[in-house]
């Protein structure tokens, strides 16, 4: 179920150099270095890289003829409506050779970061107003008591932290994706910002799903006609999930010190969207440690990275962020942590009346005819053996199992005691010693 969020205003495209908020000298080496890396003639063509519109694309490349980096071909290129031909001139190449041994970055001009903070208060993840409505429209496919919705609705609606816990096989996981789904709406991702000369590229299409560029219209060529500023991408908000595989340094830039240049941290690429933890306890550091590096975050709104002189800055910090864990918050957190993290919510395991309900849903949906010597055999047999405690997942991996073995034997999906006992010895492994 999709919303609109109110006044998610989109960046307006830069009417000129000056617009840009960059220095003449950055895109000027960034023009020069992304015309000698990708061959490039024409200013519409250009102007689709260095993600400017025509006008200032024009302006940028008269500055460079001007410095006599360029020169004009003299040719009409008649595939791209008569436009004019442009190549660097042998003090261009020399000028993009000696600024990609600074940086190899070459493409779409940056957003300054000071620009980019403004946006980010434009769309922040704290004006979505989230309805119950809208949340069980997301979580339609999950059954969940009322009580838990109770508590996720206002969390949500917050974008503040969460803290999830409760036995493992539940539905944490579910439900953080389900939140995600919620969200509904689009934002503006830069594809790369600017601090103090250094450019750090953000858009990530692994992170960053439904992209949406504004093109200008080589037609017309005194005028832009992009929606938007084309530096930026609209996307669905971000989600980042990150399991046992998080450790610290994925919360830092990355550095490439062969091209010289940055990518976005994990929860950079996370802005105005959901940052998800799975399973925190299974990282190599312990949850304290990896809680204490979101405090700040968290409390200020803000995230300080460095770059590779040392040299610490601030970034905004816009993120909803939904730590989920099977140990209980006191095993793993001291107070001091707990308090920081806004909600927390118990994702328990289904008692048995909410457990058949979730069984008949998955059977029906499955096309797996309920039995009820089966479903009694099931209740009465084989959950006393663990002591009654029922889990979300498992309706579904008891019914994949009999109709696995339905389809081995060649017969009509079915339930009876012996299938029970069939796919009930693959949900649990017996204890015993292996001998080797």
């Amino acid at each position: 179920m999709n919303m609109q969020v109110p006044n998610v205003i989109a960046p307006t495209p830069p009417r000129s150099m000056n617009d840009t908020g960059l220095s003449i000298v950055m895109m000027r080496d960034i023009l020069l270095k992304t015309m000698f890396r990708m061959n490039l003639e024409t200013v519409s063509e250009i102007s689709r890289v260095i993600a400017l519109p025509i006008p200032t694309t024009q302006e940028l490349i008269d500055l460079a003829r001007g410095q006599k980096l360029l020169e004009a071909t003299g040719t009409l290129h008649a595939n791209s409506g008569g436009e004019m031909g442009y190549q660097l001139a042998d003090a261009g190449k020399a000028r993009a050779l000696d600024a990609l041994s600074q940086s190899e970055y070459y493409g779409a001009m940056p957003v300054p970061l000071d620009v980019y903070r403004e946006q980010v208060k434009k769309q922040s993840i704290r004006n979505v107003q989230l309805t119950r409505q809208q949340l069980t429209g997301a979580m339609g496919h999950l059954i969940l008591p009322d009580e838990l919705l109770d508590h996720l609705g206002p969390a949500v609606g917050a974008g503040r932290s969460i803290l999830m816990y409760g036995p493992p096989g539940n539905g944490k996981s579910s439900i953080s994706n389900g939140i995600r789904d919620a969200l509904g709406d689009k934002i503006y991702i830069p594809r790369a910002i600017e601090y103090a000369g250094q450019v750090i590229t953000v858009y990530d299409p692994i992170v960053h799903s439904a992209a949406e560029a504004s093109v200008d219209d080589p037609s017309a060529l005194r005028r832009s006609s992009n929606r938007f500023d084309n530096r930026y991408v609209l996307c669905e908000r971000p989600t980042v999930i990150t399991g046992g595989e998080l450790s610290l340094d994925m919360l830092d830039l990355t550095y490439n010190p062969t091209a010289r240049t940055y990518t976005a941290s994990l929860q950079l690429k996370a802005t105005g969207g959901v940052f998800i933890i799975d399973d925190l306890g299974r990282q190599a550091e312990p949850p304290q440690k990896i809680v204490n590096r979101w405090i700040v975050p968290l409390e200020e709104n803000k995230d300080i990275l460095a770059l590779q002189s040392g040299e610490k800055f601030e970034v905004p910090f816009d993120t909803l962020v939904i730590f989920s864990t099977n140990f209980h918050p006191n095993e793993i957190f001291d107070k001091a942590a707990l308090r920081r993290i806004f909600f927390k919510i118990k994702i328990d395991g289904p008692n048995q009346e909410m457990f058949l309900k979730i069984f008949a849903m998955v059977a029906k949906k499955k096309k797996m005819p309920l039995d009820e010597k089966a479903l009694l055999h099931l209740l009465k047999v084989k959950y006393p053996t663990i002591d009654n405690v029922y889990a979300n997942y498992q309706p579904v991996f008891l019914i994949d199992q009999m109709i696995a073995i339905c389809n081995f034997e060649g017969i009509p999906y079915q339930m009876s005691p012996q299938l029970i006992d069939r796919a009930w010895a693959n949900m649990f492994v017996r204890d015993e010693k292996i001998v080797h």
